[in-house]
C-alpha cells in the first residue's frame, strides 16, 4: 500500500506563492506517473499538474499553465508543485495522486489514479 501525504497549503494574497510536497511513504512511488489535482467548493475535482515517473514529460492545464510547476525527487519519493502568480480563482483542496498509467490522456484523468493524499487547503484572498 502507498500513502500520500500533502503539505505546504495554506493563505496567501493574490500575486503570492506557496510550494505544495506530497511525499509518499510505504511502497515506493518512483515508477508512478504523480499528479495534483485540485477541488474548489461546489466544482468538480479538476487535474492540475502531472509528471511523468522519470520527471521528463510535464502535463498542465491551461488555467495554471505558465505559472505552475511541478517536479519530482524520486530519491525523496515526493512531488512538489510550485504554485506562483496565484489568483483568487486557485483557491481549492489540492490533492496529490499517483497512477501506474502513463502518458497525457491517463495523467490528465482521475479516474486513473490508484492512490490519493488527504488534501491540502490553498486559499489565496483578492
Amino acid at each position: 500500500q502507498v500513502q500520500l501525504v500533502e503539505s505546504g497549503g495554506g493563505l496567501v494574497q493574490a500575486g503570492g506563492s506557496l510550494r505544495l510536497s506530497c511525499a509518499a511513504f510505504g511502497r515506493t512511488c518512483n515508477s508512478y506517473t504523480r499528479g495534483w489535482f485540485r477541488q474548489a467548493p461546489e466544482k468538480e475535482r479538476e487535474f492540475v499538474a502531472g509528471i511523468s515517473w522519470g520527471g521528463g514529460s510535464t502535463y498542465y492545464a491551461d488555467s495554471v499553465k505558465g505559472r505552475f510547476t511541478i517536479s519530482r525527487n524520486n530519491a525523496k519519493n515526493t512531488v512538489y508543485l510550485q504554485l506562483n502568480s496565484l489568483k483568487p480563482e486557485d483557491t481549492a483542496v489540492y490533492y496529490c495522486a499517483a497512477t501506474h498509467y502513463s502518458g497525457t490522456y491517463y495523467t490528465q484523468s482521475s479516474s486513473s489514479y490508484d492512490y490519493w493524499g488527504q488534501g491540502t487547503q490553498v486559499t489565496v484572498s483578492s
